[in-house]
């Protein structure tokens, strides 16, 4: 079954696909009403979310279909033990489609093996989360009317953000984007992510300071410091403070730019920027939603007309090396009971998080 990890399991040509579809859903939610009807959508959730759990939720309802819920890790048979794998070849018997959070790097991949439905990641570890990328792609284009031409401004936590990461692979795909990235040094975007950006001919600028790169923005994508991906409090501590966009700050910024942020937000944009016109991450959940309406009814009728198919990260040229080992912590294989480590590439990537493969 078609599954979807991350957005390049979805081409440019889908994108556009379903931004159209988006905008239709926006202008004609009645023809929409019972686009799931009869169909069932299972949520997931192995770590805590609001706004996406109950997005993905709110969309299927929206669409005539009927919702089947985990909201959190504990309310399962994780608790027991069961591996995630185990877990979605149960709940392939239930339901016609899964959205599925977890906290480890790839773990939506072993669910999208494991599953006989179209499995959605919701958000995998720091490694992914291509429906809220899908949102964000509608955000702009709904306030630009293009994806091309930009310069994004992303700051904060730009190591461990999933919606970051995912992003910018998405907006590179769309000629003269600029990423300018603004982090203290210990939360940079990972240096072999620079690296596929410069080489996809991409402009990427690297900076600490703020003000200075909100000069030329036209989308400021301010992150949360991730307190969950820390090993070390003390570090959070330290850094958790690094930036806050306010009303003041917002003074650098050109009229016409419009400021983003996944959520929640933990003091990183102060309430005084919920005024300004240009503040548009409250629009991002109602894009969320619709985003997720456009991706359920195009993947349930992909699943009627093309049940073989698959996503791309299933059919990645990898191979298990017994000398090597995942020298990411946070990969699900390292939690995940029998999963047979993976890699590809030269030098060898893990196949479940793409990081860096060592000797064992």
């Amino acid at each position: 079954m078609r599954s979807i990890i991350d957005i390049n399991d979805v081409s440019t040509a889908e994108v556009n696909t379903l931004l159209k579809t988006a905008h239709d859903i926006i202008s004609q939610p009645h023809h929409y009403r019972q686009a799931a009807g009869g169909k069932i959508l299972a949520t997931l959730f192995y770590e805590p979310s609001t706004r996406t759990r109950l997005s993905f939720e709110a969309a299927m309802y929206r669409l005539g279909g009927n919702i089947l819920s985990m909201p959190s890790a504990r309310d399962s048979s994780v608790a027991k033990g069961e591996t995630i794998a185990d877990t979605l070849a149960v709940v392939s018997n239930y339901a016609d489609i899964v959205a599925v959070r977890y906290p480890n790097d790839g773990a939506a991949l072993v669910a999208a093996q494991a599953a006989r439905v179209p499995v959605i990641n919701a958000g995998d570890g720091g490694h992914f989360h291509p429906t809220q990328t899908l949102a964000d792609m509608l955000t702009i284009d709904r306030a630009f009317g293009r994806l091309g031409g930009l310069n994004i401004v992303a700051v904060g936590d730009l190591l461990y953000g999933r919606t970051v990461h995912s992003l910018l692979h998405a907006l590179m795909r769309y000629p003269g984007n600029t990423f300018t990235m603004v982090s203290p040094p210990e939360l940079r975007l990972p240096a072999d992510f620079v690296t596929q950006l410069r080489a996809g001919r991409v402009e990427v600028i690297e900076t600490s300071s703020l003000p200075q790169a909100l000069a030329d923005a036209d989308v400021i994508y301010m992150t949360r410091i991730q307190q969950e991906r820390f090993e070390h409090a003390a570090d959070y501590e330290r850094l958790k403070s690094s930036y806050e966009l306010d009303a003041q700050m917002m003074a650098y910024a050109p009229p016409s730019s419009i400021v983003m942020h996944p959520l929640p937000r933990v003091g990183e944009i102060s309430i005084d920027v919920d005024s300004d016109p240009r503040a548009r991450y409250f629009e991002q959940t109602y894009n969320g939603k619709i985003m997720r309406m456009a991706l359920i009814d195009y993947l349930l009728s992909d699943a009627e007309k093309n049940p073989d198919a698959q996503c791309r990260r299933e059919i990645l040229d990898s191979h298990p090396d017994e000398k090597l080992h995942c020298a990411n912590k946070r990969c699900v294989v390292h939690v995940e009971r029998g999963l047979v480590p993976r890699f590809y590439g030269q030098p060898a990537l893990c196949a479940y998080c793409d990081y860096a493969a060592v000797l064992s």
